[in-house]
Order: C-alpha cells, then structure tokens, then sequence
C-alpha cells in the first residue's frame, strides 16, 4: 500500500481551487449550468470566477469566454455542465488551457452500459495522460464551505448552507450527500467540505478521505460507500486518518456475500463482501454507521469528544429509577462494563439521600429539586470512585428549566475541568443555544438516553480495535515469493506448504502403498488416520475417504486399499496420489483458520472456532492482509466463544501465543504466495496448551489461483 500517491497537489486544484470556470455557463441561474456561477456568486467566492459559453456574451453578469483556453490566464477547476456528446471537445479545450481539475457533472457514462463505461474508461486515460484530476462523471460536485467553492448543482445550498464546521462529508451517492447536506444543515451541523464522487472514472472516495485526513480545517471524516474498486486505496486513506488523528464515520450500504459460492472452503462464504468491509473498518478504528441519524450522531459526538472513551467503563447517573434500568440494559447489551460504586462510595450517597440508589446506575431521585448541588457532588463523587472512561448524566426536563439551567451547565463545566480525561454526555431536552453551550464545554447532548448508550458504545469499540502498526512481514522463509500451481492442492502438499511458511502441522507421511500405510503406524506411533491424497477430492470424508483410529499394519493396508476403492468408485477422473497418514491428536479445542482472496481488498485472514461456531453460529474474525501482530491477537480475542479457549470447567488454557504465531505464519505464506494463492484453510487447527504441545494444523487445503 506504500507506494500510493494521493497527488496532493493536483487535489488541492479540486478541493480548494483559486480560480473556477463553468463550462456551459447559463444565464439561467435555475439550470444545471447556472446554478454552479449563481451559488459561486451569490455566496461569495474569493478566487477567480469564469463563465465559458461558445456563444460569449452576459453570463450572469459576467463577460463569457467563448472557451477555456480563451481565458488567456491558468485555471485551478473547470466544471463541467454539458452534455455527454460535448465532453471529449471541452477536454481537449481544459487540456490546452492547463486545467487542473475538472468536476464532470455530465451522465450517460459507465452507469448507462458498456458503451458508457468504454467511454468513460478513454476519457479517465485522456485526462489521466495530461495530469487532470476528474470527479466524476455523473455526480454532483463538490462544495469547501471554509472556501465558499460551491462547484455542484445541487439545490440544498440554495434552500440554505450548512455554516463552516470541522466535519467533512464524501459521498459516492450524490442523492445521499445532498441529503445529508440538508440533514447537517437543519441540526445546526458545521461541514469543512462536502463531495460526490459519482463513477469515480478517477477521483474515488478514498481521495477525498485522504485529502480530508490532511486538512487542518477538518477533525472528522464521514464516509458514504456503495463499494469500492480499489480496496488498497481505501485502506491506505483509512491509515492516513489514523495517523493523523481524524476519527472516520462510515456507512457502507450492500450485504452481499461475494464469495458465497466457493465451494472449497467455509473461508470463502464466511469472507462475504460486508464482512471484509466491517473488518477493514475494525482494523482502521472506524465508526460504522448503519443509519442516517447514527450517521450523525456519531459523527458530531466524536466531533465533540475529540476522542473515545479509553476502555468500555460507563458511569450511569439519572433523576429516574425507570430510565437508569434502561440505560444499564442497553449498557449491558451494547458490551459496555457498568461496574458499580465502591461500598464506601454508596453510604456516602445514602447519606445525602437515604432512599438513593446509588450502585451504578446512580439513582439520586427527585431529591434534587429540593438540593441541586447533588447532580454535581453525586456525578463527582462517582468519577472521583471510579474514574469511568465514560459518563452519562440523565436530568428529563432539567435542561429547559430556567431554574435548573444553570445548575446543569456548572456541572458540566466543573466535571469537564476536574476530569478532562473522561467523555461526557447528558441527555435532556435543550434549546439549540443551550445545547451548543454545553457541547462547547466538550460534552454530548442527546434527547434520547438509549441513543446516548449505543453512540458511546460505537465510539469505545471502534477505538479500542484499530492499531496504527498495520504492517506484518511478507518475506517467505526462504527469502523468495511463492509461485503456487493453479487449482486446488492434495493435502499432502497443502501441508508441506504451510510447515514451510512455519505453520506447525500434524506428524505425517504420504503414502503410495499398502505397505508403506502399515509402516507409517509403526514410524508414528500409536492411532493414526488415513486420508485419500488427491487434488481433485477436496471433500474426503464425503466419499468415505477418511480411516480413523488405525493401530496396526494389517489395518492400515486394508484401509489403504478401501480408500482408493471408494475414491476411483467416486470419481473415476480424480488424480490419485495414494493416502496421507497422520498421527491422530486428542484434546485441545478445534479451531479455524484461512485466507481467502477478497475480490476489493486482496487477502483476508479468518479465524474462528470449529464445529458448531462456525457451521451454524459463523463465530468468526476477519482482517484484511497485512496485518499486524496486535491486529491477530485482536482477532482471537474478539469471537465470541473466546472462553473456551481460556480454559472452562477445569480445562486449562490453551497456548494463545502460539496459536498466534501459527496465524501469523499463515499470514506470511499468504502474502508469499501473493496473487498465486486464491485460498489456503487449516480445518481443524487445534489449539492446546503449551504444555501439550500447543497449537497443530491437522488438515490443509491450499487453491491455486486460475492463472
């Protein structure tokens, strides 16, 4: 991903141009050609405004050049308001005038068929060829508030504009950015820049997310994504915000399981295309949205906090019995710790008010009508106990009393000076000025308490998986990259390639003969399992190609000679190789681990549990490749039946870091393999402990990739 260049400068021609032209300037202020110039105009543009119409002239008050090289001086972004037929001439014009950028409103492109997407292929290299950065086609433009650049014909900024805030907004979908544009505008909400990038024939969302994780106008990124062609773009974007330390809110519509069909491995169909997506945005600390009100109310509470909680501990505080039993159970169901007050911390409560409840939810009652001053000694006295990552104030109406106005905005003004460290919310009902007030002192307001619980929750669980350390060593153990054969391989060889990689695997021999079946007991010692060998059988067992529990030669060799019965019965054109013997290995917990070729981000790691957990549960973890150590070990902790490998009911532990270096061995052979490798499953990988012998892959099934 390293080698990525976002081309910063020829960006800043696109997203804070000095100079604009329109291209089919209308004196119409009403058409798509028009209303560009008009908002440019209107709102107050500093940079250079050009009206370019063939037929010159007025354009709205300003003297048309009759093209863009016309202009006679450089021009940062031309905007594009023709018809598809007049574009590839108003190209070749932006070209000889030395454009920068172009926003091409224009349709009839890659979304209309394939005679559209063939055309927009040539005019993306035509561009490409002379340094021009398109956005577009079939979008609506782009807007910098800060700037006043208004290059889009949408209708919501001349409904009324958004004011100049520090969240920025990339959309796909220029239906959905004008909505959310309108949305913003009407919760009072503050954007930096605002851009759709329609077909995305060049510029892409994860250019705007790059551009907008270097702006110092900009501290949160929202992110609308249909999909994405380019998934190490997005992920090298992604990074960028990470580094610099702009928090990322995603909506990413689609569930579509793209590989669902692929029947070598549970891999494939467990990797579908919203689970990688998900994963990518674990890894990268993003919060994922899933409506358009969670949307923003993540993005304005991360705007606000200026950071996530520092681990799940929540601090519930509320004047209702009945809401404080509510918060706690969408505490608890959202995975948030709601560890109560110390024992000393509840008699001082008691107290002031004999009938509190003041374990956590802290129940304080309506005494607080009779003594104010216990919202804040109550909420103090609670964080100066605990010391919760996050605290959440529930007061009803409190917020438009008059009388209890003040005594609400002292509280958060005292508890955001004495713990600077902790994030804040309230849920009351305020007026816009009241509310801004109280998020200027850097605490959340919402009128919904429930909202309160699951937008914090969202904020501490993408925060707590993201690392900055995402890279991991893609170096083979031989120093060389691997060129895997294409299709799938016997297991014998599937294994051999993963012991190479430094995977440990089960003590095992192919075998050709009947014979060499009964010297393998002997060499491996106690029960032993023969297995058909054979790239063409993927699935052994579904043809009875499976002997378990053999203790001697006279059964091994009637084994070997049923297998291959059984095998050339079953699939008479399979390549038979003979049979694998393997030393048959109890206890333990039988994991899975793989890595299927995501179509979008390349490589993708998976673990889980076997068995039920992953048949009928889909108990499992992803991460895209590379990753880091950090990453892996966050992928173990993170499945549900994660106690089981912990130890339970007297079971000890199993070896968790060598089951770690097993995945990262896994990982390394997959990146080895690189393009050659289409899948690669350990099923089941068992996990032990150390002093067992620790972790075994006991059957391999490594796919070439189709050449």
């Amino acid at each position: 991903m390293s080698n990525i260049d976002f081309n910063f400068p020829s960006l800043a021609a696109l997203f804070a141009p000095r100079s604009i032209a329109v291209v089919g300037a209308s004196a119409t202020p009403t058409k798509i050609g028009g209303i560009p110039l008009a908002y440019l105009l209107r709102f107050g543009y500093a940079g250079r405004i050009h009206a370019v119409n063939p037929r010159g002239g007025l354009v709205q008050g300003l003297e048309a050049h009759t093209s863009l090289s016309a202009i006679g001086e450089p021009v940062d972004m031309a905007i594009f308001a023709v018809p598809q037929s007049q574009v590839d001439a108003a190209l070749d014009d932006a070209m000889n005038a030395g454009v920068k950028a172009i926003v091409l409103f224009s349709a009839g492109y890659a979304e209309v068929d394939a005679e559209g997407e063939a055309a927009q292929r040539r005019l993306a290299a035509k561009a490409r060829a002379a340094g021009i950065r398109v956005i577009g086609p079939n979008c609506l433009g782009v807007m910098n508030v800060a700037h006043k650049v208004y290059a889009t014909f949408s209708p919501a900024p001349g409904v009324g504009r958004v004011k100049p805030g520090r969240i920025g907004l990339v959309s796909q979908s220029g239906a959905f950015g004008a909505y959310a544009y309108s949305m913003a505008r009407d919760r009072g909400i503050g954007l930096s820049m605002w851009a759709t990038t329609g077909n995305e024939a060049d510029v892409q969302v994860a250019d705007g997310l790059a551009w907008l994780a270097q702006d110092p106008d900009t501290d949160v990124i929202m992110v609308y994504i249909e999909g994405c062609r380019d998934g190490a773009r997005l992920r090298k974007a992604l990074a960028l915000a990470r580094e610099h330390g702009k928090t990322v809110v995603a909506v990413k519509v689609g569930t579509t399981a793209l590989g669902a069909e692929a029947a070598a491995s549970h891999t494939a169909s467990l990797a579908g295309d919203d689970a990688v997506y998900d994963a990518v945005f674990r890894q990268y600390g993003v919060l994922r949205a899933h409506t358009l009100s969670e949307f923003f109310d993540l993005a304005v509470s991360a705007s606000v906090a200026g950071r996530a909680p520092r681990d799940r501990s929540i601090g519930l505080f509320t004047v209702s019995g009945g809401v404080g039993a509510m918060m706690a159970d969408e505490a608890s169901a959202a995975g948030l710790d709601v560890a109560p007050l110390s024992a000393g911390a509840q008699a001082q409560m008691r107290e002031w008010v004999a009938f509190a409840a003041p374990r956590n939810p802290v129940d304080i009652t309506g005494q607080v009508a009779n003594d104010p001053s216990l919202m804040l000694r109550s909420a103090r006295l609670m964080l100066q106990d605990r010391g919760y990552a996050a605290w959440l104030g529930f007061f009803a109406a409190a917020g438009a009393s008059d009388a209890f106005w003040p005594v609400l905005r002292e509280l958060v003004g005292a508890l955001r000076a004495e713990f600077p460290d902790t994030v804040l919310a309230i849920s009351t009902l305020l007026t816009p000025e009241r509310c801004a007030e109280i998020e200027a002192l850097g605490c959340l307001v919402f009128a919904d308490p429930s909202v309160a619980v699951r937008t914090l929750a969202a904020m501490v669980s993408a925060a707590g998986t993201g690392t900055a350390a995402l890279a991991v060593d893609a170096s083979h153990p031989a120093g060389t990259a691997l060129a895997l054969p294409s299709g799938t391989q016997s297991e014998t060889h599937s294994l051999a390639l993963l012991a190479a990689a430094g995977v440990p695997v089960v003590p095992h021999r192919q075998v050709a003969t009947a014979d060499q079946a009964a010297q393998a007991v002997a060499a491996l010692g106690g029960d032993i399992a023969l297995k058909i060998s054979s790239p063409d059988i993927a699935h052994k067992t579904d043809i009875g190609g499976v002997v378990l529990g053999l203790r001697d030669g006279g059964a091994a060799r009637d084994a070997f000679d049923q297998l291959l019965t059984r095998a050339r019965q079953a699939r008479p054109q399979a390549r038979l190789e003979g049979a694998l013997a393997a030393a048959m290995v109890r206890g333990g917990v039988e994991c899975i681990a793989g890595v299927h070729r995501d179509p979008v981000f390349g490589p993708v790691l998976m673990f889980g549990l076997g068995g039920i957990h992953v048949e009928v549960l889909r108990d499992v973890s992803l991460r895209p490749l590379p990753a880091s150590r950090e990453e892996v070990a966050a992928m173990v902790r993170e499945i549900r039946a994660l106690p089981l490998l912990q130890g339970t009911r007297g079971q000890p532990p199993v070896d968790l870091e060598g089951l770690i270096d097993a995945l990262m061995a896994l990982a390394r052979f997959a990146l080895a393999a690189g393009d050659s490798l289409e899948s690669a499953e350990i099923n089941p990988l068992l996990a032990r402990p150390a002093a067992e012998g620790g972790c075994l892959a006991l059957d391999a099934l490594v796919v070439g990739r189709p050449a």
